[in-house]
């Protein structure tokens, strides 16, 4: 961080790898919650810290391990509360675990199914063309 632990958006911006308007987004949400600058009049600059950055850092990990943004805001609440406990926790892993290998499985049969229309493309051997319908489950 340039400026030490305060910044204005396009620096934090810059910093965290997202863009003003995700980052203006996240602010909408409640996902971030700038401190307000005493700059800017009506419309006061928002000032982020470091941090706003590990925030911002542990968004974009969730949301690479399936969570959207609504799943995040209510996660983040929850933890602000008190009430995300040790078990809490490991039931949303578990039950996130669950989810991510039903996609695996559903990208397995896809990518299956593409495999066998090319090999069926490429190929001259009489064998049928494959069908969509016996690779999605």
């Amino acid at each position: 961080m340039v400026n030490g632990s305060r910044m204005l958006i396009s620096e934090f911006a810059r910093c965290t790898g997202l863009s003003s308007d995700t980052v203006r987004f996240y602010v909408r949400l409640g996902l971030l919650e700038p401190q307000t600058g005493s700059k800017g009049g009506r419309n006061p600059y928002q000032v982020f810290t470091a941090e706003h950055v590990e925030i911002a850092r542990i968004i974009r990990m969730a949301q690479s391990m399936g969570f959207s943004l609504k799943e995040i805001s209510a996660l983040g609440e929850e933890h602000r509360s008190g009430k995300m406990t040790r078990e809490r926790s490991a039931e949303i892993m578990t039950r996130q675990v669950a989810r991510l290998e039903q996609q695996a499985a559903h990208l397995n049969a896809m990518t299956a199914y593409l495999r066998a229309k090319v090999d069926w493309l490429r190929g001259d051997d009489g064998m049928p063309e494959p069908r969509f319908s016996d690779y999605a489950g």
